[in-house]
């Protein structure tokens, strides 16, 4: 048992190592950057705010309750002085009581109540795909920490190259040293180079944990220092003259929006019936010869029109185009913008592609030259100093290799996320 229990934490152990040390993936940043971003809860509330005028609008279709009272006292009441054989008409009293219960149903509203909703719907879907762009703006931020990095760990890569070649040097001239056939100070010229490697990996190292701090804080994780990272697949940019922004989606949302408005305007305009339903009870009733308390009611349809609007309504819809002109002008910049954005980057794409070409025929002829040296260096034909120098040239021109192809992938990055295609 013991010894099963002991496979059994060996093998769960193994996995969780597994698990951690699975590598991040620039999608999976994505994902996670918005699933934990804080506005993401801003949308829930938009669709909360949107049900709930909704659905009081809906309350505009259920019957109406309306209580009033009054008592009054009056000066002068109407009287009939005219004699009538037989009959007697007391005189109204002066004070008067009436209380009122109303009940009207909307019937007819022109539509006004429908095109509201449709305003708010088209209104949650605007405040919807605002989100959406500040969203998508975060894409960028992660592109910069996620590549940066990246280009640290070429980096690293890099100077464990010059460390086995320094010490490679280092070990055939101590070998030198040791028989007498070299300086002890060609020794220490490397040695020093050594050095500097190693403050260089501790200056890199350093700034990787910065930057992977900062990408946990926006995934919301704590990732390891030696965090691998998956680099990305990029697909051959060619020209794409379609762009699938989420600012696209949002000046169309406004357009409808707009068309929502100009429908309301029309039906503000249109007649309006309800039917109605009145009861009472007062002194006197509804038989105003008869001074007594009674009980009353009235029932009946009732039309409104307000032609007050039509002097304004021409003027309405010109402010509501003028909007639909912004939204139209907001657009075309957006995609000017976009566009010379996208032909920026397709020339930076042209230029890395041949940088890139010319910096590995350097590197191979500077491999040349470093393996040369290391040979004249073995012979004691040049010292320690001419085999740096080489070294340091073939450094120089993998650091510009590691610079560009990193510069490249940034540049096709940054054109699909331009264009709405990452």
């Amino acid at each position: 048992m013991k010894r099963l229990l002991i496979l059994i934490i060996n093998y769960s152990l193994l996995i969780i190592n597994s698990s951690a040390q699975e590598p991040l993936s620039l999608q999976k940043a994505y994902e996670l950057a918005q699933q934990n971003y804080p506005m993401i809860k801003q949308r829930d509330l938009i669709k909360q705010s949107k049900d709930i005028t909704i659905d009081n609008l809906s309350k505009g279709f259920l019957p109406q309750f309306n209580l009033s009272g009054q008592a009054t006292y009056q000066s002068e009441v109407t009287q009939v002085k005219i004699p009538i054989p037989g009959v007697t008409v007391n005189p109204l009293d002066k004070d008067q009581y009436k209380i009122l219960a109303d009940i009207n149903q909307l019937i007819y509203d022109g539509g006004v109540i429908k095109e509201q909703k449709n305003i708010q719907q088209l209104n949650e879907e605007a405040e919807q795909q605002k989100v959406e762009v500040e969203m998508y703006k975060l894409k960028e931020r992660i592109n910069q920490l996620f590549l940066g990095v990246m280009f640290l760990d070429e980096q690293l890569k890099q100077v464990d190259l010059i460390k086995t070649d320094l010490n490679t040097g280092a070990k055939k001239v101590e070998a030198q040293v040791n028989n007498g056939v070299a300086f002890k100070s060609n020794l220490n010229v490397l040695k020093a180079e050594i050095l500097k490697a190693d403050q260089r990996m501790i200056e890199l190292k350093a700034t990787r944990k910065g930057l992977t701090d900062v990408l946990g804080l926006f995934i919301n994780q704590t990732l390891p220092e030696n965090i691998q990272l998956e680099k990305p697949v990029v697909e051959s940019v060619v020209v794409i003259n379609e762009i699938q922004r989420p600012e696209l989606k949002l000046f169309s949302t406004q357009e409808k929006l707009i068309g929502g408005q100009l429908k309301l305007i029309d039906s503000k305009n249109k007649p309006k019936a309800s039917m109605f339903v009145q009861g009472g009870y007062g002194k006197p009733g509804l038989n105003f010869l008869k001074n007594e308390f009674a009980f009353f009611y009235t029932t009946g349809l009732r039309l409104n029109w307000n032609f007050g609007g039509l002097y304004t309504k021409q003027n309405e819809k010109k402010l509501v185009e003028i909007n639909q002109q912004s939204v139209n002008v907001q657009k075309d910049v957006f995609l000017l913008n976009t566009n010379t954005q996208l032909k920026q980057q397709q020339s930076e794409i042209e230029k890395l592609l041949k940088l890139i070409a010319a910096d590995n025929e350097i590197i191979d002829l500077r491999i040349k030259v470093k393996d040369a040296a290391k040979a004249q260096l073995e012979n004691g034909v040049i010292t320690a100093n001419d085999y740096l120098r080489e070294v340091n040239a073939e450094d120089q021109s993998r650091q510009s290799l590691i610079t560009h192809q990193v510069q490249l992938l940034q540049a096709q990055i940054n054109y699909q996320t331009i264009s709405g295609k990452q």
